[in-house]
Order: C-alpha cells, then sequence, then structure tokens
C-alpha cells in the first residue's frame, strides 16, 4: 500500500481488486464531500501524483478524467487543475461516471441558482449569474417561492424506462457469477449483439472483432487517445463543442486545436492538415445541432486519408431525429479511417456509464491490451443487463417510445417560445431544433445573454449560456436550453417565461433610448444645480449593460 505523503488523501492497494485509478479517483471524490479538499484547492499535476504513488501517469489521468466528466475538478488554462465549486446536492447525487442530475420541482429558488451536477454534455456548468437591471427584464429577485425548471441540456428522461424491462435485465445480470479474469474486450456475447444492433441501427457492417466495450463515450476517447497520441500532438475538436472532449484529449498530452463549424456542422475544408486526429459529432453536432452533409463528410474522409489522421465519430444523438431519418453513421463510408463511439447514457441513464467503440481489428486488439494497465473496467453485472435489454428488443422499444416523448417536449418548447412572441420584433432564432434533447437560443447582436440567464433564474427557469462550449472567444450570443428531464407543463410554464423576457429585452434597448433623449433634453431645459444646494436635481446614467 503506497500513501501520498502529504495532506492529501490519497493512497493506492495493489491487493484490492479496484482498478487504480477508480480508487484514486473516489478517495478524491470523498476528501471533496468529506471537507478535506475545498473548492479552489489546487491538485498535483498527473506526473507528479503518479510519480508519488508509484503507479502511471496514464492511471492518474483516467482518474483525473472521470472527475473533470463528473464535475468535480475543473481546469485553469497555464495554472493546473482545481477542485471545482460543487455543491452539497450535487455531492449527494454524483455516483456515476456520468452524474444524474435529473432536477425535480421544488418549491423555493434561490436568489442565485445552485450550480446543477455534472452532465456528460454540458460538464458542470451552472447558469452563468450576473445580475441585470430590474427595470430591464422584470426579474422579481425571486423573493417569493416557486417551482425551478431545469433546461440543462444533456440528461436524459428517466422516468421513460419500463421497470418491467428493467427489473428483468438485471435478474438476468444476477444469474451470472463474476468471471475470474473480466475480459478486457468486454463480454463476448454483448459484442456480439452491440455489432448486430449497429448494423440494424446505423449501418455498420461490423463484426464482434470490431467492437470493444466501453463505459461511455469519455471513457472511449480517453483510452484511444491514450493509445495513439503522443505528448505534443495535436488534436482537433469542434469549436464550439464538447468540454469534456476537450478536457480528455489535452489530459492524454495532445495540443487542443479548435476547429471551426457552421449550420452544418465541422467544415473540412479548413482543418490544418498535421492533425493526428479529430474528434467530430456529425449525426448531431454538439451543441449547435447541425447535421453533417454527405458531402462534407466524403470531403472530410478525404482529409483524413491525405493527412493521416485518425477521425473520431461521436454518433451523439442519432437516435432522436424528429424532420427526416438519420443518415447511416459516417464510419460506414470509411472504417479504415474512422473510429466510432457510440453511448448507453443517453438511451437509459446519464448515470449508466455504458458505451462501445468500432475501430480496425488490429486497434481494437491495442486498446483492449492497453486497458488493464489503466485501471478501466466495466461490471460485468451492468454488461449482462445492457445484453438482457438488447436480446429482448426492450433496448429499442424504449429508444421509440423516447424518441415520441422527447418529440412533444421539443414541441412544447419550441411552439411556446414562437408563440410568446409573435408579432413581436424578438432578437432570437432557433437552432439544432429538428434533433436531440435540447435547442440552441441565437441571440441577435450584442443583447445581453448573461442577463437573460439571471432573469430567468429569478422566474424559476435554469438555462445555461453558450459561451462554454467554446475553447476561445465565442462568435455566437446564446443559450442552450435542454428539455431532457423536464415534464411537459414544466417545458411551456419555461417556455412562456423565457417568450415574456425575450420581449421585454427586444424593448430594453428602446426603452434606453428614448430615455436617454429625454435626460438629454431635461439637461439642455432645467438650470444646472447651485454649488451647495443638496435638492438640486441631478439627472442619473442610465442601466449600464454588461
Amino acid at each position: 500500500m503506497t500513501t501520498l505523503p502529504s495532506d492529501l488523501p490519497v493512497m493506492v492497494n495493489r491487493a484490492d481488486g479496484e482498478p487504480l485509478a477508480v480508487q484514486i479517483s473516489a478517495q478524491l471524490q470523498a476528501a471533496v464531500t468529506g471537507g478535506a479538499l475545498h473548492a479552489g484547492d489546487r491538485l498535483p499535476s498527473s506526473r507528479d501524483l503518479a510519480a508519488t504513488l508509484g503507479v502511471s501517469r496514464t492511471v492518474v489521468t483516467n482518474a483525473y478524467a472521470r472527475l473533470f466528466a463528473e464535475g468535480w475538478l475543473e481546469g485553469r488554462h497555464g495554472s493546473g487543475t482545481y477542485v471545482a465549486d460543487v455543491q452539497p446536492a450535487a455531492m449527494q447525487s454524483a455516483d456515476g461516471r456520468d452524474s444524474d442530475t435529473r432536477t425535480s420541482s421544488i418549491s423555493v429558488v434561490p436568489a442565485k441558482p445552485a450550480a446543477p451536477a455534472a452532465a456528460r454534455r454540458p460538464d458542470t456548468m451552472a447558469p452563468f449569474a450576473i445580475g441585470p437591471p430590474r427595470e430591464d427584464l422584470g426579474g422579481d429577485g425571486g423573493s417569493s417561492p416557486r417551482e425551478v425548471t431545469d433546461l440543462q441540456p444533456g440528461i436524459s428522461w428517466h422516468d421513460g424506462i419500463d421497470p418491467a424491462a428493467w427489473r428483468r435485465a438485471w435478474r438476468e445480470a444476477g444469474a451470472h457469477l463474476p468471471s475470474r479474469m473480466p475480459d478486457p474486450y468486454g463480454l463476448p456475447e454483448l459484442r456480439a449483439e452491440i455489432a448486430a444492433y449497429l448494423r440494424r441501427s446505423r449501418g455498420l457492417a461490423v463484426t464482434p472483432a470490431h467492437v470493444l466495450v466501453t463505459q461511455g463515450t469519455s471513457s472511449g476517447l480517453a483510452l484511444l487517445a491514450d493509445s495513439v497520441l503522443r505528448p505534443g500532438d495535436k488534436a482537433g475538436i469542434e469549436e464550439p463543442g464538447y468540454p469534456t472532449g476537450r478536457e480528455v484529449l489535452r489530459r492524454a498530452g495532445a495540443q487542443v486545436v479548435p476547429c471551426r463549424v457552421d449550420a452544418h456542422g465541422i467544415v473540412p475544408e479548413e482543418l490544418p492538415g498535421e492533425l493526428r486526429l479529430l474528434y467530430t459529432t456529425p449525426a448531431h453536432q454538439y451543441p449547435l445541432g447541425g447535421r453533417l452533409p454527405v458531402n462534407r463528410r466524403q470531403a472530410l474522409i478525404a482529409w483524413a486519408r491525405e493527412s493521416a489522421a485518425l477521425v473520431v465519430e461521436d454518433d451523439y444523438d442519432s437516435e432522436f431525429r424528429y424532420d427526416v431519418g438519420s443518415l447511416p453513421a459516417m464510419h460506414s463510408m470509411d472504417p479504415d479511417v474512422i473510429v466510432y463511439l457510440g453511448t448507453a447514457s443517453k438511451v437509459l441513464a446519464t448515470a449508466f456509464g455504458a458505451g462501445w467503440l468500432v475501430a480496425p481489428p488490429a486497434l481494437v486488439d491495442q486498446l483492449a491490451a492497453l486497458r488493464p494497465r489503466l485501471g478501466v473496467r466495466i461490471p460485468e453485472p451492468v454488461q449482462y443487463a445492457i445484453l438482457a435489454l438488447l436480446r429482448s428488443g426492450d433496448l429499442e422499444r424504449h429508444v421509440r417510445k423516447m424518441r415520441l416523448e422527447y418529440a412533444r417536449r421539443r414541441a412544447a418548447l419550441v411552439d411556446g417560445l414562437n408563440r410568446g412572441t409573435q408579432g413581436r420584433q424578438v432578437p432570437f432564432r432557433l437552432l439544432g431544433d429538428t434533433a436531440g434533447m435540447h435547442v440552441v437560443l441565437e441571440l441577435s447582436g450584442d443583447y445581453p445573454a448573461a442577463r437573460l440567464v439571471e432573469a430567468a433564474a429569478e422566474r424559476g427557469v435554469l438555462i445555461y449560456p453558450l459561451d462554454r462550449y467554446y475553447a476561445g472567444k465565442p462568435t455566437m450570443n446564446g443559450l442552450i436550453l435542454g428539455y431532457g428531464t423536464a415534464t411537459l407543463p414544466q417545458i411551456r410554464r419555461a417556455a412562456g417565461e423565457l417568450a415574456r423576457l425575450l420581449t421585454r429585452l427586444s424593448l430594453a434597448p428602446h426603452w434606453r433610448m428614448a430615455v436617454a433623449a429625454i435626460r438629454l433634453w431635461g439637461m439642455r431645459q432645467i438650470p444646472q444645480p447651485q454649488a451647495g444646494n443638496p435638492c438640486a436635481f441631478t439627472p442619473q446614467a442610465p442601466p449600464a449593460r454588461d
């Protein structure tokens, strides 16, 4: 047993069956919840902690990546790794790789909303709280108790799971005794079922030899990055894009390069040729929602072959499209240069922590050989439960049910916003509203998204700023609104509140101009105050804008 010889309460026990990365992440999480570590505390670098504990750096990197994904840690550019400001409620709920952050109706609203626990997407992103001038947006200060509706993106609808199917799957899982030596590839029968499922649902002509069972998208990306990237290699990611994906690549030692996206997704002709790896979401670009058209997919594959780069296809939200059918996965167009990542988290539960990676068999062998050294293991009962859900057809029935439910919620949100602002020149447009579990609300010009976030929170609606998805300076002013967990009545109420705030927001600049003109006219008409006269009139400046 090795103990860290400092006040950081971490040790590893090689005699324990628990993977080393899991031991480290669990102890750091316990240190935060127990008060031994506090928000803002700086942690050792992965290299230093690995040297102190006598483990490989990749073990510590995986432990840190897990805590980043769950929202316990945060990175500061050029400064290191720090303990994030995690609220007590979030601490209690974060019990898996992707915290279950379902927010039910509660009876009190804080003056400034508590940060929700981390979700796979958007990764510990609290509402950006900058207080608006009350006369601009009509906030009520949160003085009266009200229901809170959290429109956090990236959280799936848990209540839709058929309880009988769920219990049946776990009963079947419980009938299997654990293996003495877990298969690093994943259960062979599960790999076969995943291959069949992907052939049916995503058009992938794959065999079990192409499939590796993972703990989810972030885990699969981390394993791949540790295998194919060397320190200093350049890895591209969409801008704006998935923050945890960025962090996973950075922790693998890569130089992360933001790559521009537009309404259709990534722009292949603008990609630099020196990238070793490119992470992309072609089915439903995260977060803007574009679907990469066929001509761009072809151009992206041509770029990858010419640049000798590996393309990582995160098939995010491909199950949930409401306008037309989904395109087959891009992996089917060239399986030699594209690695496919899928997850069960969005279908079953955000905290489920299970997924798959599809790659050429030689690369799958390489990843499976690396996995034991990284301390990454998927519990066999979880694998058997997914196997039962796939074999019975319950998983695909659940996906169809979720698609219908999300379509209803999407319609309630979009219709509520459009109806509430009809006939008014309100400065916004909706993006990505034909698929997925969220929409992006783009605000025109310099309308203050941060003020809208705060004013909505005062009315019991938690919304999230788009700028958190940018690595550099944001090029779009907007908000991201998730509808995965809120009920239909909650969504309708939230849409009505947001429509009223957007209407006030559109009137605020005109109101300011009128007030400024009146005050300017008043300054010309009213005598200047006499020195020493405390009752003399002094015009006040209009409310400042951020």
